[in-house]
């Protein structure tokens, strides 16, 4: 290993309670509660093997003995108590009593999860379709032991909503990670592939225990070096994290250079209609299938921010989507196309032109066009992760073309990990939002899931938020995130509260005050953020470049102007179709009818869908400037308040992990102010308007 990674291994075992995020599996003190475990916990019986089953095992295994402190014995033949573990064909060999019902409700990458307790025989029987599904059960139990569930009542027939279940990473070969702000690339080094496989290791446990199955390595900005990832030059080694990836049950995906042919052949064009790269792009498929023969695909993010894609051409995304399907289909790969797709040199100077409108200005037209293995991959907003923002009318607009949904984890725009904002609650919102694409209840959720429109393909990815911090997450507090995205996505019908209990009582354990402490720290994150920062669905205001900090006229790419367009009269994004872009119409009639009106917009986005005075009076009876100054001086209070909240845990959460989050909690309640002195001095300049409060603004 290098310096750099022997250092990072060092740190985590030093570490270990950080490191080990909700996978601690600490020994259970309460006697009582151990003593109901044990009577399941003294055997598994295996009724068949594979590599992810034995993974399985040995997760059993790991768990039980570090929290009941029971060596778990593995035996072929079923014993008077204990856990049964097989895949469905076997156990049904065994005539366990198990309905019809329960049997065909089990789908891919379910499972059946089962007491029984008879005669003073405790059995727990973990059975499902496939290995995968077996994992997945096997975590769960731990789950339930970690959280003190009533284990000897189980019956549940669990399966996941979401078909891909993904993680993004936007990790460079030479260790950088774009917007990463957790320490340097779990994966890469000095333009090579990290020898730090037990890292990797621990990460693909905590990616499966909440039931993650799909990942992709690098960053979607491919640069000259990665693009060689793809070549025998790395494959083998790109094949052996991939070895260790598949033994938890996720999939492998590569982002890819749309221009690779020229860069790794004499081939002068990527078009994707010439038969030169069409055949290159082939026979670079079986060479990955090689090293790789369960591959997932390609990630692809062309013709955006300078990115090369099909555009040079005269050719479209379907045109150049469907070049790599053809590509990978012989080896059931598919192709991930992302819909992050706009003009980034625009002249924002001229106010008919919206960055918004771009990905269904773009895709719709293409709608059944597309490959029967290429997924659209659709940002959650159309414009890129904002505190908030509306969400993307190209859910529900395709109903021939697969997609899948994109958020966030890593925190570019809500506080970089430095500041607390857990983000379950925004996502929970999205996924219930209802397009009214099939009429009333057409939820995006319904959308991503492919039960609406029948895709063949369907699921959601997240851009993550890991690095070499001993932590993974930089803020301890933001492996919440990480670990509230699985849980959600695995099914979005959860409660965020039920999320959020699970996260804690796995991660600081079971004492009452910890748990309603952070659990009010964390579900109100998100509000205070938003208070302090960008008001009513604005957006920005950032820094331009590193997006961290207060910047008002924070340019976006170019010299030419500013999201918001406010002046001495007053602020906002003017998308209706009366007298703005016409984004409004993007969405279908409900929706588009609630936001082109100033009457039905709510008020959280009413600057994002409106230029409105400063006067402006909102449903909440406030005037629009008056709230922005109330929020952002509500903002500060209440940042100050989340460290007054945790330093009165000191003494029940490690002293490491106390130390830690309170210095981000204290980093968070200064930038706060920051946030309120510029925000609030900008708009008390520019509309020359008061606080009706007389509170300071300078």
């Amino acid at each position: 290993m290098t310096k750099l990674e022997t250092t990072a291994s060092i740190l985590a075992e030093k570490h270990s309670k950080s490191y080990a995020s909700w996978l601690k599996f600490e020994e259970i003190s309460e006697s009582e509660v151990k003593n109901k475990y044990l009577p399941f916990c003294s055997h598994v019986t295996v009724m068949n093997r594979s590599e992810v089953i034995d993974t399985a095992v040995t997760e059993l295994k790991q768990g039980i003995h570090s929290m009941l402190g029971k060596e778990l014995q593995v035996t072929e033949n079923i014993s008077d108590s204990g856990i049964i573990l097989g895949t469905i064909d076997y156990v049904n060999d065994s005539h366990f009593d198990l309905s019809e019902v329960e049997l065909a409700n089990v789908r891919q990458d379910g499972y059946i999860l089962k007491a029984f307790t008879q005669n003073g025989i405790s059995r727990l029987l973990l059975t499902a379709k496939t290995d995968k599904g077996l994992l997945y059960a096997a975590f769960h139990l731990l789950r339930e032991l970690q959280c003190h569930g009533d284990i000897s009542q189980l019956s549940i027939v669990e399966n996941p909503k979401n078909q891909l279940r993904m993680i993004n990473h936007w990790d460079n070969i030479d260790g950088s990670i774009e917007r990463g702000y957790a320490g340097k690339s779990i994966f890469y080094n000095e333009n090579k592939i990290t020898s730090d496989s037990k890292r990797i290791k621990d990460y693909a446990r905590m990616l499966a225990s909440v039931g993650i199955n799909a990942i992709t390595l690098n960053n979607v900005n491919v640069h000259e070096v990665e693009t060689n990832l793809i070549t025998e030059t790395y494959l083998d080694e790109v094949a052996n994290v991939a070895g260790i990836f598949r033994a938890y049950g996720i999939q492998t995906f590569l982002s890819v250079n749309y221009a690779s042919p020229i860069q790794l052949s004499d081939i002068q064009t990527a078009d994707p209609l010439d038969e030169n790269v069409r055949t290159w792009w082939k026979e670079q498929a079986k060479i990955i299938y090689k090293y790789i023969p369960d591959f997932g695909g390609f990630l692809v993010k062309a013709d955006s921010e300078h990115r090369p894609g099909p555009f040079t051409y005269g050719r479209n995304h379907a045109d150049g989507a469907n070049m790599l399907a053809e590509a990978l289909a012989p080896f059931n790969g598919i192709v991930i196309w992302r819909c992050f797709v706009y003009n980034c040199l625009q002249d924002w100077r001229d106010r008919s032109t919206d960055r918004a409108r771009a990905a269904y200005d773009h895709f719709k037209p293409l709608d059944g066009q597309f490959l029967s293995n290429v997924i659209l991959q659709i940002k959650n907003g159309p414009m890129d992760f904002q505190v908030r923002e509306a969400n993307s009318p190209l859910f529900g607009a395709m109903e021939k073309t697969n997609q899948m949904l994109e958020f966030q984890i890593t925190q570019e725009y809500t506080g970089q990990q430095r500041h607390l904002c857990y983000l379950i609650p925004q996502w929970k919102e999205i996924l219930e939002f209802d397009t009214f694409a099939r009429g009333k209840g057409s939820k995006i959720k319904n959308i991503v899931d492919g039960s609406l429109f029948g895709f063949e393909y369907s699921g959601i990815a997240a851009v993550v938020n890991v690095g070499l911090d001993y932590n993974w997450t930089g803020h301890t507090l933001a492996q919440a995130n990480l670990y509230g995205y699985g849980r959600l996505i695995w099914n979005p019908d959860l409660a965020v509260e039920t999320i959020t209990t699970e996260w804690i009582l796995q991660t600081f354990g079971h004492d009452v005050d910890v748990h309603e402490k952070i659990s009010s720290m964390l579900l109100n994150s998100w509000s205070i953020y938003e208070n302090y920062t960008a008001p009513l669905g604005v957006g920005w205001m950032v820094n331009p470049n590193h997006h961290y900090g207060p910047n008002v006229d924070g340019y976006e790419y170019d010299r030419w102007g500013t999201y918001h367009f406010a002046d001495w009269k007053g602020i906002g994004v003017d998308r209706t179709v009366q007298s703005g872009t016409g984004y409004t119409s993007q969405y279908f009639k409900e929706n588009m009818e609630m936001y082109e009106s100033l009457e039905t917009c709510p008020d959280e986005l009413l600057l994002f869908f409106h230029h409105v005075p400063y006067t402006h009076k909102l449903k909440s009876g406030e005037t629009v400037i008056q709230h922005i100054y109330n929020t952002h001086f509500d903002g500060v209070e209440q940042a100050a308040e989340l460290v007054a909240t945790w330093k009165q845990l000191e003494g029940k959460i490690d002293s490491e992990r106390y130390q830690d989050i309170l210095a981000r909690l204290e980093e968070q309640a200064e930038h706060s102010k920051e946030w309120r002195d510029i925000i609030n001095t900008y708009f008390y300049r520019k509309s020359g308007i008061a606080d009706e409060k007389n509170r300071k603004i300078y």
